[in-house]
């Protein structure tokens, strides 16, 4: 078994397809099957149901699909540490971020960053922290911007922000004027909110479903900039963090009573290799990443 054929497998798992697989690989069909055969002799097992489409893999083939992905990630893990040490000052980064924090909170960082290290590629996946969790520990990016208050045992964390969830909404709007407003009144307006998994869209969820409360959600959404847009023509409130909405003057926010609190760190996978790009990398935004800059 090689590690091409373990490749293939994993595409062909992955896409449920052979003709879907071998064209995301770049091969013909038939050199795909081929290849599927060979691995299956090989190992003297039968891994693909060739007669039931709606169940690909048999029981043999769900047990290696369950190793592939990591015997893959480690091999790539060994071929970049074998890079390094031919140049020290480049290699690919994988990043994990949410939509919003990557587009309002780190574009100045992320720019700064390529003009010192130009040939260190950054790969930036983006999305929900408990999606970037399980590609933690997936070994699918090498290190992530996740919650930070309930920390799984499998990876190691450093503090990086700490920020009061805020309501956003058009200083037009009758509440606009109070100094704070509570969960259970920001529950009884109509909303404008992140979809499931986030954290802006966690606290509003968890207190609705603890009281009884049916939502008035007239638009769920994670691009930021159509959120910004219904909530300033009042479709519309919405939970945001204070950058989001800064620079706007047709747009205010106000804290929630009592506060609700992001606590955000920067993750990576225990027994996960951190390549010296890696490392360069979180040391740089956490030398460079200024919270009075957010959203600007």
């Amino acid at each position: 078994m090689n590690l091409q054929q373990l490749d293939y497998f994993k595409q062909l798992a992955d896409t449920g397809n052979f003709t879907k697989a071998a064209k995301k690989i770049g091969i013909a069909q038939p050199a795909l099957s081929i290849a599927i055969k060979k691995l299956e002799q090989r190992l003297g097992l039968n891994l693909i149901n060739r007669s039931d489409r709606n169940d690909l893999l048999t029981a043999e083939g769900k047990v290696l699909y369950a190793a592939a992905g990591q015997l893959l990630a480690h091999a790539e893990q060994v071929e970049q540490q074998l890079q390094e040490l031919k140049d020290l000052n480049s290699g690919v980064v994988r990043f994990g971020v949410s939509a919003m924090m990557g587009s309002y909170y780190f574009p100045q960082v992320l720019v700064a960053f390529k003009q010192q290290y130009p040939n260190i590629t950054v790969q930036l996946f983006e999305q929900g922290t408990a999606a970037l969790e399980t590609m933690l520990l997936n070994g699918e990016v090498d290190f992530a911007l996740i919650r930070a208050e309930q920390q799984s045992s499998q990876l190691r964390y450093v503090d990086f922000i700490e920020e009061p969830m805020m309501v956003g909404m058009p200083t037009s709007h009758p509440l606009a004027q109070a100094k704070s407003i509570s969960l259970a009144t920001f529950c009884q307006q109509p909303l404008v909110l992140f979809r499931e998994g986030y954290f802006l869209r966690e606290a509003v969820s968890q207190y609705s479903q603890q009281h009884g409360l049916v939502l008035d959600i007239k638009m769920e959404t994670n691009l930021i900039e159509l959120q910004k847009s219904l909530v300033k023509n009042n479709v519309g409130i919405t939970s945001c963090l204070s950058g989001i909405m800064s620079g706007d003057s047709d747009l205010t926010t106000l804290p929630f009573s009592p506060q609700i609190v992001l606590k955000m760190g920067l993750a990576w996978k225990k027994n996960h290799y951190l390549s010296n790009a890696t490392k360069v990398f979180m040391a740089f935004i956490q030398d460079n990443y200024h919270a009075d800059d957010l959203g600007h």
